[in-house]
């Protein structure tokens, strides 16, 4: 049903002049249906109120409450068209008076925590681009189609999002920021092995699907309230500089069942690594930071160790922010283990003097669809000198692409040799002891990878190719033989 839905909202979007791409459409689906997520929110909160004999107290005004202006009923449950706004006054309505209100529970929230402030900040960064109130109504009802009450029907509609969130990965040059393949995520989880009451963080959040597998993880067991509350409020945090991923990054926690994101709209980089205290770091840091891009000068004087490269200046500012023992996973490109400019040197020092590099996962290319770059996954852990990395070169068997993206099996072999740094035909370790202690070049060059033939001399390719032209001279003078054969008896008939 959900599916069915989300394809014919897309259907409704594709014809409107202002939606043009997979960006746009997860954008206008996300408002909608984070609105149509608050009534029945709001609903529940209703009803738990009435059972416990007391009045309840909602969050939107009633003019502004989804019930009201998307989807009045009548008695039997069905639209009253006679009451709904549609065409122009449904496009004024929404436009001067629904986002503005909305807009302003930012300044009336008591707190950045709280889900008030998450509707303020969503509605300040996001706009309507229905520009006919017709396919608005035609939206506003697919979606009202949906219940969202159950857990069953939140995790259902969170991996719908999900799918959204990689579609849209692959619609224009920066979609791609968005979206990490979630295997991969889940095999970075595992290895950190997050636990209740550590706080997890991403810098660079995106769609939130490090903090959404990571809470996924957590919600496994048996919990108690007071664990399901520390989960909810005290454990997960994000920062995202772009206003699309900042929007999508709350809504994916929010249907994956986190009520009020702990995700803050800021570059991240603009913070000076001098000023972040104990009380501002975090026990596990899991992130994707974008690369390539770059950094104006006074953004770059924030860190010890300047660069134009994004990459680097965020992983300077995970080390910076992981408390002492704590544990990271991060993706970064692969140049950044053997390139000799200084601040790749500087950083790589830094990286393993300051923490322990355990792990170096070497991923293949197509990984990441549209990157058209190779990455790594560094794991370390902050306060500790590095002394022995290992490194694993994963091989899935196959090329990867858009219809054969990464797999969870993929990865098994990964984590269970992990476990005890074990040595493979891909995976092996290094000491520190034997690397280069001015370039610390740690190139991933695998020592137990099948030996490959040397490459043959040019004298050796050319006395080839002479042989072979007079086996090819012989096969052909044979050929010759046979048919001027087979044509002598019809030569002697003339």
């Amino acid at each position: 049903m959900f599916e069915n839905t989300f394809k014919n909202i897309d259907d409704v979007l594709w014809k409107e002049a202002g939606c043009t791409t997979e960006l746009d459409y997860t954008e206008q689906t996300s408002w909608i249906l984070f609105l149509k997520y608050l009534d029945d929110l709001e609903a529940e909160r209703a009803v738990a109120a009435e059972l416990g004999g007391k009045p309840a107290a909602f969050l939107l005004d009633k003019k502004y409450r989804w019930s009201h202006w998307a989807a009045p009923k009548k008695a039997n449950g069905d639209i009253d068209h006679e009451r709904a706004l549609t065409g122009e006054d449904l496009v004024q309505f929404v436009d001067g008076d629904l986002f503005p209100y909305l807009t302003g529970f930012k300044e009336r929230a008591s707190g950045p925590n709280t889900i008030e402030y998450k509707i303020g900040a969503i509605f300040s960064e996001i706009k309507n681009k229905f520009q006919s109130g017709y396919s608005l109504r035609e939206a506003l009802e697919l979606m009202d189609s949906l219940t969202l009450r159950s857990q069953k029907e939140k995790h259902e509609l969170s991996h719908l999002y999900e799918n959204k969130i990689r579609k849209m990965g692959n619609a224009g040059r920066n979609g791609g920021e968005y979206y990490t393949p979630r295997p991969l995520i889940r095999a970075m989880v595992q290895v950190v092995a997050p636990a209740i009451g550590e706080t997890i963080y991403d810098g660079a959040c995106g769609s939130a699907g490090f903090l959404c597998e990571a809470y996924d993880h957590l919600r496994g067991g048996k919990l108690t309230t007071r664990q399901l509350n520390k989960l909810q409020t005290a454990t997960f945090y994000g920062k995202e500089k772009k206003p699309l991923a900042y929007i999508i990054g709350i809504m994916n926690m929010i249907l994956h069942g986190i009520e009020a994101p702990n995700i803050i709209h800021t570059n991240t980089l603009s913070e000076n690594l001098a000023d972040i205290q104990e009380k501002d770091r975090y026990d596990i840091v899991l992130a994707n930071p974008p690369f390539g891009g770059k950094e104006r000068r006074e953004v770059q004087q924030n860190f010890p160790i300047k660069s134009g490269e994004t990459a680097f200046l965020f992983l300077q500012h995970f080390i910076k922010r992981l408390k002492a023992g704590g544990r990271a996973a991060v993706v970064i490109k692969n140049t950044f283990l053997s390139n000799s400019d200084h601040a790749s040197t500087a950083l790589r020092k830094e990286l393993l003097d300051a923490c322990n590099l355990h792990s170096v996962l070497d991923c293949p290319s197509g990984t990441f669809l549209g990157a058209g770059v190779k990455t790594v996954v560094l794991f370390f852990e902050k306060g500790a000198p590095t002394r022995n990395i290992w490194f694993y070169q994963l091989d899935p068997g196959r090329s990867l692409g858009k219809t054969n993206p990464l797999r969870d099996d993929d990865l098994a072999e990964f984590l269970e040799l992990q476990k005890t740094f074990a040595d493979s035909a891909c995976s092996w370790s290094v000491d520190l002891a034997d690397v280069d202690a001015e370039s610390c070049d740690l190139s991933v060059k695998n020592p137990n990878a099948p030996a490959v033939a040397p490459l043959r001399s040019p004298q050796e390719i050319l006395a080839e190719i002479k042989q072979l032209d007079g086996e090819t001279e012989k096969v052909m003078k044979s050929i010759a033989q046979i048919v001027n054969v087979k044509q002598q008896p019809s030569e002697a008939l003339k």
